[in-house]
């Protein structure tokens, strides 16, 4: 058996991490037994669903490194591949559905269905369709249709129906009593498919093995097995993966990092940091290792490995690893994190928009420095937004503490010996530092250049540092701390 599996996403907005997460382990599942996985568009709800919703969410998709081998774009076998374009197969199967009297026309009106939600409540009891319509006779249906009543179909929930058994290949046996379904709509007044017919008859006709999705679908799969066995199909296996948590174990929301992913190819995440992380959330490997290639996570996934709990999404070990990933393109291809840094602060507005050969070069220079720090784009300002910028802001009880002859006369050696090298390379800066500074006090010179030349206490390495800033820069600064340090020593002038 070649095993197919599937991502169905409706194209009423951007695609966010928590679909994102479901196409990746469908594509995943069908990746490592060598199977096939195909894109179907569900864009039933014509008042929301965009061409360019769907555009962007392929887009996206392509982006993480998600390739389908069938598609709205692609093509395939079972074509059409979006739901608008294949209503008639709808029809076609509903009727066979009233054939067999597996479903039946429905002529409630929604006054009258809210009303027997409003007996159920008030009785305290759940609510289920009465099945007022389960067997009107032809004149009772002809009279109401007279009445101008446009008909729902209704599934015929089967009244003594054994136990439904669902083998889930992540949760193991799950059971449910026909008796609490109640008789449900699969087709609307209008001709369009609800959710759970038009996902059989797609699944069904497009040869789908296995449906990989979100626990809150598990409620589905009762109804969608009823059906199946209306059409005398084969069922295809299930697996219902855990419910997406934050870091407070609450339900996923975009306050826990739950957006588009768009929004964190703009913040500068890699798609490769992300699809591993995916892989992490709810996957647990035996041997609790983390970082995967994508090559190693198609040989090494096993469904069976699948948490029953919720999945954690912790952004914070999403930086951290995005971290890891910035290191290692940047060892492979140090030309795309430059782009990544530089587009992010022509954004921002701290490079002019037009960026020219000058200017990236000193971009450039400063990620080299900028090593583990470096986890996202925007950290080239959370750790060195000096880098960018003409004056420095001291902190006054900063400058207190090296307010004294020792740290002035030592900033002025440093300038004046950088002020006369023919070369500011990385050795010159070191050589003639060290002229001026005795190597054994070198350690405690570091700290008032550092925030002489930083206005922070941390940083990059220090002769790295003053080789990015350039001479001018450098020299600006020191004689700009001198001054202030200076101006901290004179003796207040007592009011006359």
């Amino acid at each position: 058996m070649i095993v197919r599996t599937r991502y169905a996403p409706s194209p009423t907005g951007f695609l966010h991490v928590g679909g994102a997460w479901m196409a990746f382990f469908n594509w995943l599942f069908a990746r490592h037994y060598r199977g096939q996985f195909a894109l179907r568009i569900e864009d039933t709800d014509r008042s929301r669903s965009t061409e360019e919703y769907e555009a962007s969410l392929l887009q996206d998709l392509r982006w993480l490194g998600l390739d389908w081998d069938e598609g709205p774009d692609v093509g395939g076998p079972y074509a059409p591949y979006r739901q608008t374009e294949r209503i008639s197969l709808y029809h076609e199967q509903a009727q066979v559905l009233v054939a067999r009297s597996a479903a039946y026309p429905c002529y409630c009106t929604q006054e009258e269905l809210e009303a027997e939600r409003a007996r159920a409540a008030a009785e305290r009891r759940p609510y289920r369709y009465s099945g007022r319509c389960r067997d009107l006779s032809v004149a009772d249906r002809a009279r109401l249709e007279e009445e101008g009543r446009r008909p729902t179909l209704r599934f015929r929930v089967p009244a003594a129906h054994p136990t439904i058994v669902v083998e889930d290949l992540v949760l193991g046996r799950v059971e449910f009593r026909p008796g609490d379904l109640d008789d449900f709509i699969v087709v609307r007044s209008n001709g369009t498919p609800l959710y759970n017919f038009a996902n059989v008859v797609d699944d069904h006709s497009m040869h789908i093995t296995h449906i990989v999705r979100g626990s809150e679908h598990l409620s589905n799969t009762p109804r969608q097995f009823l059906m199946y066995e209306a059409f005398e199909w084969k069922q295809p296996k299930v697996a219902h993966l855990p419910v997406l948590l934050g870091v407070d174990r609450k339900k996923l929301s975009k306050r826990h990092g739950d957006t588009a992913v768009c929004e964190y190819k703009a913040l500068g995440y890699l798609p490769e940091a992300l699809v591993n992380f995916f892989a992490l959330m709810g996957w647990y490997p035996e041997d609790g290792r983390e970082l995967f290639t994508v090559a190693e996570l198609v040989e090494r996934f096993r469904i069976e490995e699948m948490g029953k709990s919720g999945a954690v999404f912790d952004v914070q070990k999403l930086a951290w690893m995005n971290g890891v990933y910035m290191q290692e393109a940047y060892r492979r291809d140090p030309d795309r994190v430059v782009d990544l840094v530089v587009g992010y602060l022509e954004r921002e507005g701290v490079l002019d928009g037009a960026s020219g050969a000058e200017q990236r070069a000193y971009v450039a220079r400063v990620v080299s420095i900028m090593g583990d720090r470096l986890r996202l784009p925007e950290d080239v300002r959370t750790y060195g937004a000096f880098f960018f910028r003409e004056e420095l802001a001291y902190d006054e009880k900063d400058l207190r503490v090296l307010a004294d002859d020792a740290v002035v006369g030592l900033l002025e050696r440093v300038a004046g010996a950088l002020a006369l090298l023919p070369e500011f390379t990385r050795q010159a800066i070191e050589a003639a530092i060290y002229r001026v500074v005795p190597p054994l006090t070198f350690k405690a010179a570091a700290r008032p250049l550092r925030y002489a030349l930083t206005a922070q206490h941390i940083g990059p390495g220090l002769f790295e540092l003053i080789e990015v800033l350039g001479r001018e820069r450098v020299i600006r600064r020191l004689n700009s701390a001198i001054s202030q340090i200076k101006s901290l020593q004179r003796p207040a002038i007592p009011p006359t």
